[in-house]
């Protein structure tokens, strides 16, 4: 029986190739199956649930328009609850159950990089993840790893390049999480700092199990900062509040406080409330509120049709793009697409642009964006900072 079985699911994939043509399962003559596991509950529910939407809404508008050339997109999705193991069985459910033919938008460094061998080993491509890590993701360079957001380097970068460059600060200390991930992070601001010839003047550490920022204040107030890039991973949204709060309290009204999005860009502007004046936030993608950008004009437009009940924010904006990269990939691949020929597709798009927002890829390169988005905060919503005046001391 379990012979037979087997021979069934040889048959099934023979005769999807055989329906359109091409050697790579995922693909009948009507329909390409893409893939995603992502968390949709627990802690992280709010990221993947928003991710996953966002690329939907521009599968759906593409399967109403016509599909693309000629075939309509199906994605499974599962939930992975943010448990690396869970992704694990997903994404081999995906490639071996499901058959899918190329995966997107994956949420979160430890679930992507645990799961990472299984599409690398069956060169399936996935285009867009939910994380700027560099090391295992990003570097060494992978065949079937593509990016659209910027890495965590290039956030941090930008905003130390605004406190060094356009606000003349020299005085700048760092607040972080005390673990791989910001250790990380730290070490990327310590070498981008000593190129302008500049080092922390101070450090604060906390535990995200055991938030109290007490310490964290006392070690960076006699340093009397410009500034402090704050490093914490999603969920740590109130702890570096309180950071904000404590230091303000302490006398440190006129200091700039800066740090990454994926701490979650909507949670921290309703944590920080009123104190928001003088903290800012790099993004990944324009504000949801720059409308005028084509890009964003599109994806409020479609989640207002699609997704009606849901919020716009930055993260769904993100797994938009994602899904927008993969289906220009997928046009750019023919008719009669293969999975190598959807990298060589992607490949191939040098500035393409998204509606505003620009990608790069080569064979070299898998990065997409280069634009880091430097925000700030008014009445609880995030916008381009184009005057830096007012954050100058």
């Amino acid at each position: 029986m379990r012979i037979e079985r087997y021979l069934c699911i040889a048959v099934s994939i023979m005769a999807m190739a055989v329906q359109s043509g091409s050697t790579d399962p995922g693909l009948t003559s009507s329909e390409i199956l893409i893939g995603s596991s992502l968390a949709l509950s627990g802690p992280g529910g709010p990221l993947g649930t928003a991710t996953n939407h966002g690329a939907n809404a521009y599968f759906n508008f593409i399967n109403e328009t016509g599909g693309v050339n000629g075939r309509t997109i199906k994605m499974i999705s599962y939930d992975d609850e943010y448990n690396p193991m869970k992704c694990i069985e997903n994404t081999k459910k995906l490639i071996e159950t499901d058959q899918v033919f190329a995966l997107t938008s994956y949420v979160g460094t430890p679930t992507s990089g645990k799961a990472m061998p299984l599409w690398k080993n069956a060169k399936v491509p996935l285009v867009g993840f939910y994380t700027g890590v560099v090391p295992v993701l990003r570097e060494p360079l992978t065949r079937y790893n593509v990016h659209v957001r910027p890495s965590y380097y290039q956030e941090t970068a930008a905003m130390l390049e605004a406190c060094v460059t356009h606000l003349k600060f020299k005085k700048i200390a760092l607040f972080y999480q005390y673990d791989s991930f910001g250790e990380a992070i730290k070490k990327d601001a310590e070498s981008i700092l000593l190129k302008k010839r500049l080092t922390p003047v101070a450090y604060g550490t906390f535990d995200k199990m055991n938030p109290n920022v007490g310490s964290g204040v006392a070690a960076i107030k006699n340093a009397a900062p410009d500034a402090v890039v704050m490093v914490g991973a999603y969920g740590t949204h109130p702890i570096l509040s309180e950071f904000v709060r404590e230091m303000k309290k302490a006398g440190f009204t006129k200091t700039v406080f800066l740090t990454l999005n994926v701490i979650g860009s909507e949670e921290f502007a309703t944590a920080i409330g009123s104190d928001g004046n003088r903290c800012i936030l790099t993004q990944v993608v324009p504000p949801v509120e720059e409308v005028r950008l084509p890009v964003v004009s599109e994806y409020r437009k479609l989640m207002k049709k699609y997704y009606p009940k849901d919020t716009f924010d930055m993260v769904g904006l993100e797994g938009f793009m994602n899904a927008k990269v993969l289906v220009e990939g997928l046009k750019r691949a023919g008719k009669e697409p293969t999975r190598e020929g959807l990298v060589d597709a992607i490949e191939s798009m040098n500035s393409y642009d998204l509606g505003g927002v620009a990608v790069s890829y080569g064979p070299a390169d898998h990065e997409g964006m280069e634009k880091v988005y430097l925000t700030g905060i008014k009445d609880g919503k995030y916008f381009d900072i184009q005057d830096w005046n007012s954050y100058a001391q």
